[in-house]
């Protein structure tokens, strides 16, 4: 517990004097360890000019941060050792210079897995309490949700009476995917681990059919079963034998979008899979990769139309929250071993007093 505080001079917040913050400590070399993390205490900077200073309250977490602790090019630069784990926050302006923002206001930003942390506002998006629990901005009405929306219409392109499956359906992402599908006319079967995943995406999410993959049994016989009329739009969280069962039943002129491989996050090589573009050739599969961030310029409209949904009771969502900065390394490690339940976030610190809360 942090107890040394000061009076700031340039806001009206009590700052600790230290704070602490989460480390890649060593690469990891297949599943990650809890010691591939420390966590450090550390000075608390003073924003500077154009700068502002956030308690962060809401730390996400989120499968592709493993892919930054490897060295390794990718569409995201890696993560040095010694560096501070990255990942997007809602915080707490508690120290301001900047004229764009004023202490009290609640914003999320990419701030990384600390305590507090200095912004120059340039990512930072205000948040509004009153639309909906802060928490969503690292989830539903944040980068999971412009995801599920994006990957879901851009590219899946949906169509009334076509069949949509989606991997990691209960997941941050695959929840809002299917009930998106939902409002489109589609039949939606989700794929998710074990019978309570699988019992919260039919009886709440409201999907047709859910497939477990955990259960046992011939799986690709299991999604035949519930994908009678074929696949024509697959959502791809996970990879792996899922999405290998998945392809062999696309229709002709099916979708895919790639989001994410979840089950090949900790491999030390690639798995081995069918070759399939004769396949994909033969019924003109369309198979597009994407970054949330390519549509970014499409975010606000999207984002007051979910919140919209959201306020209205219309689109649902499930948080899954782990309470301490220090539990943030463990948490991860079960992240991808697909043991959370719902958007997955670490509670940094408390909601400050009188922060509204509606739904």
């Amino acid at each position: 517990m942090l107890t040394s505080l000061t009076l700031s001079s340039w806001g009206f917040a009590m700052i600790p004097k230290t704070y602490r913050r989460v480390v890649l400590a060593k690469r990891p070399v297949g599943e990650p360890v809890e010691a591939d993390f420390r966590l450090e205490q550390v000075v608390t900077p003073e924003p500077q000019h154009g700068e502002i200073l956030v308690r962060v309250l809401y730390l996400s977490l989120d499968p592709y941060m493993r892919g930054r602790m490897r060295d390794a090019v990718s569409y995201a630069a890696p993560i040095g050792i010694g560096e501070v784990m990255g990942g997007g926050v809602v915080g707490e302006v508690v120290g301001s210079r900047h004229a764009m923002f004023k202490v009290g206001d609640i914003v999320e930003d990419r701030l990384s897995w600390q305590e507090y942390a200095v912004s120059n506002g340039a990512t930072a998006r205000r948040i509004d309490p009153a639309i909906a629990p802060v928490s969503t901005a690292n989830g539903i009405l944040g980068m999971p949700g412009m995801t599920a929306y994006f990957g879901l219409y851009e590219i899946g392109q949906p169509r009334a009476g076509e069949t949509v499956v989606v991997s990691a359906a209960s997941g941050a992402v695959g929840q809002v995917v299917g009930q998106l599908a939902k409002m489109s006319g589609c039949r939606v079967v989700g794929i998710a681990g074990g019978p309570a995943k699988c019992a919260y995406v039919l009886n709440e999410l409201g999907f047709d059919a859910c497939v477990d993959y955990k259960a046992g049994g011939d799986f690709g016989v299991l999604l035949r079963e519930a994908c009678p009329r074929g696949i024509d739009v697959y959502f791809d969280n996970v990879g792996g034998f899922v999405s290998d069962a998945v392809t062999l039943q696309l229709n002709t002129w099916a979708r895919i979008a790639l989001c994410g491989a979840i089950s090949q996050y900790n491999a030390d090589a690639p798995e081995m899979a069918p070759r399939l573009p004769g396949f994909f050739v033969g019924r003109r599969v369309t198979m597009r990769g994407f970054i949330v961030s390519d549509f970014a310029p499409k975010y606000e409209p999207a984002r007051v139309l979910m919140g919209d949904m959201v306020r209205s009771g219309r689109l649902k969502f499930r948080e899954d929250i782990v309470v301490g900065l220090e539990n943030a390394p463990r948490a991860f490690i079960g992240l991808l071993r697909g043991e959370n339940f719902g958007k997955l976030q670490i509670k940094v610190g408390a909601e400050p007093a009188g922060l509204p809360h509606p739904g």
